[in-house]
C-alpha cells in the first residue's frame, strides 16, 4: 500500500471515530498531497507523485510544526502548543524513525573516515554521502553541526 493510500485509510478511520484532531490533520496532509499532484502534473517536468515526494512533503510539514512548537513554548501559548504537538505526532508517524544524536554522530564519523575528509572543505562530500545512504533516517539540520564539529576536531 502506498503512503497516500495509508493516509487515506487513516483518514477514513478518524472520520468513523469522529476524532476531530486527526480528521483536520489528515485533511491538511491530503490537501497538500493534492497540491503536490497538481504541481507535478503541470510544468516542464511532468511526473507521477510517488512515496518519495510525499515523504519530502511530510518532512517539510514536520519541520514547520517543530518550529511552531518552539515558538509557542517560548511565548507560553499552551493552547496552540497542544494543537501543534498533536499534528507533529500524527505527521511523524508516517515518516521513518529518526536516528538519535549519538547514532547520527557515529554514522557521520564513519563516513568522514571512509572518505578521508579532513577539513570543512570536505563537508559537502560528507553531506552528499549521508543523503545518498541515510536520507530518511537522519535529521540534516542536526547532522550539519555534528559534521562540522567532527571536522573541526581533525
Amino acid at each position: 500500500m502506498s503512503l497516500k493510500e495509508t493516509i487515506e485509510t487513516e483518514y477514513k478511520s478518524a472520520l468513523k471515530a469522529k476524532d476531530k484532531t486527526k480528521i483536520s490533520t489528515y485533511r491538511l496532509i491530503l490537501s497538500s498531497i493534492k497540491d503536490l499532484d497538481i504541481a507535478n502534473r503541470s510544468g516542464p517536468n511532468k511526473k507521477e507523485t510517488d512515496d518519495g515526494d510525499i515523504k519530502m512533503l511530510l518532512k517539510k510539514m514536520v519541520k514547520q510544526r517543530a518550529e511552531s512548537i518552539d515558538i509557542y513554548k517560548k511565548n507560553n501559548r499552551s493552547d496552540l502548543l497542544e494543537v501543534e504537538q498533536n499534528e507533529y505526532n500524527i505527521l511523524s508517524g508516517f515518516l521513518p524513525k529518526q536516528l538519535s544524536e549519538e547514532e547520527t554522530k557515529k554514522i557521520c564519523g564513519e563516513i568522514i573516515s571512509k572518505l578521508g575528509a579532513s577539513s570543512l572543505k570536505d563537508m559537502g562530500k560528507v553531506m552528499g554521502e549521508l543523503k545518498k545512504f541515510h536520507s530518511d533516517e537522519i535529521d540534516f539540520s542536526k547532522a550539519g553541526p555534528l559534521i562540522k564539529e567532527l571536522l573541526d576536531n581533525k
